[in-house]
């Protein structure tokens, strides 16, 4: 009955040990597998955050142009103000021209014309 009983305690320890060899086995596993899930993840957090920074300076590239149009633009048509004050001057060609006549010219209100030289003025210093 002994002998039967070591033997039993012999088959136990044996399985007892398989059971361990499995165990760390088996979690040894889960950490790989949960590892790779992280890297996974941080793999696809670092495409994420790249695609979004393209995004982003895209974004800000797409703004900046719009902005320069923007200021063109009012450059422009200062421009085309003064261009046609000029071009009535040289058709009159000859007298001083007085101030009403500039006022039928560029037929824009004083306050109007104060108002785009303050933001012309602020956009020069703001460049």
């Amino acid at each position: 009955e002994k002998e039967i009983w070591n033997r039993e305690k012999l088959s136990l320890q044996k399985s007892l040990k398989q059971a361990d060899a499995e165990l760390s086995k088996l979690r040894a596993e889960l950490r790989s597998e949960a590892f790779l899930r992280e890297l996974g993840s941080d793999s696809e957090n670092a495409v994420l955050k790249r695609i979004y920074g393209k995004y982003l300076r895209a974004e800000s590239f797409r703004k900046a142009l719009i902005y320069q149009k923007k200021y063109l633009l009012l450059l422009l048509g200062g421009f085309q103000e003064c261009e046609e004050a000029t071009l009535a001057l040289i058709a009159q060609m000859g007298g001083q021209p007085s101030y009403t006549d500039l006022e039928v010219i560029t037929h824009h209100s004083k306050g109007f014309t104060r108002f785009r030289s303050a933001v012309r003025v602020s956009i020069a210093i703001s460049r």
